[in-house]
């Protein structure tokens, strides 16, 4: 075995070592909007289950040298977003969101996406997405970096309402062969769900 010391690493050597070994990743593809009302969407992958009572989940949005991503102001500011489930059908227009442009301009532009009301939040969702969580801000937390320029906004959204498209919706269960999730691994590389299978817990 080969022993690191993360403390003698670079941001980006960590970032590789940490995206290629903790894999696969769920990727949310989340909306938020800016208090002039424009809607800012973008894809991450640092991304998961917090609480199911009530229903909570986790986004880590990275800083840049410091300054707060569209996405973690927005829903600072507001305290609402939308997270949607990225999949097969969905992946490459989330692709397209990852483009970074000035917070002023949407991102919506660039994908084919359809935006539909939201019923609890003013935050839209989109028809594409197979899932999605209307979701208020419970808690943001600035964390790493330093304390005059944190690394990330770790948000912890409360779930208030959620959307499933009824065929892969069955008996309390969803199917996820009919979802078709994607995750995300290293680089430029994305997985499909491979072989199943089922381990009885002791």
């Amino acid at each position: 075995m080969i022993s690191l010391n993360p403390e003698s690493l670079n941001e980006r050597e960590n970032y590789k070592f940490l995206t290629g070994s903790i894999i696969p990743r769920p990727i949310a593809l989340v909306l938020t909007k800016s208090a002039n009302g424009t809607v800012n969407i973008a894809p991450f992958s640092f991304f998961n289950i917090v609480s199911s009572n009530p229903p909570m989940i986790s986004i880590s949005v990275q800083r840049k040298e410091g300054a707060s991503k569209d996405t973690a102001r927005n829903a600072i500011q507001t305290g609402e977003f939308v997270v949607h489930i990225t999949d097969e059908e969905n992946v490459a227009e989330a692709n397209r969101t990852a483009k970074e442009l000035p917070p002023e301009e949407s991102e919506l532009g660039l994908t084919n996406f359809t935006t539909t009301e939201s019923d609890v939040v003013s935050v839209p969702g989109l028809l594409e997405a197979k899932v999605r969580f209307e979701c208020i801000l419970e808690k943001s937390i600035p964390l790493a970096g330093t304390p005059e320029k944190p690394g990330c906004d770790l948000l912890i959204g409360k779930i208030v309402r959620y959307h499933i498209k009824q065929d892969i919706y069955q008996n309390g269960r969803i199917d996820q062969n009919g979802l078709k999730p994607v995750a995300r691994l290293a680089g430029q590389t994305y997985t499909k769900l491979g072989e199943l299978f089922d381990i009885v817990r002791p």
